[in-house]
């Protein structure tokens, strides 16, 4: 169960990054990355389990605030729904 939960928190945090940086790239004319690069860090580095590590912490710690940003968002609606 926990390793579902992490990876499903890694994935939705990876999600963000990849949106995010997609959109700001395309602006910016930089070169985007693959989702695999925002999920599990660049193809070609040579220290890639530390790369790997500190994207997933990345992932994790920006899904659990989108994560968190959407239970607010979903209870503030669902609050003024009812005072309708």
């Amino acid at each position: 169960m926990r390793w579902i939960i992490q990876h499903t928190i890694n994935f939705i945090g990876a999600s963000s990054r990849w949106l995010y940086g997609t959109i700001w790239r395309s602006i910016s004319g930089k070169k985007n990355y693959s989702f695999k690069e925002y999920l599990w860090g660049p193809k070609d580095s040579d220290d890639w389990h530390d790369e790997e590590m500190v994207h997933t912490l990345n992932n994790r710690i920006l899904g659990i605030i989108v994560l968190f940003l959407v239970i607010v968002i979903i209870t503030y609606f669902g609050k003024l729904k009812y005072r309708l």
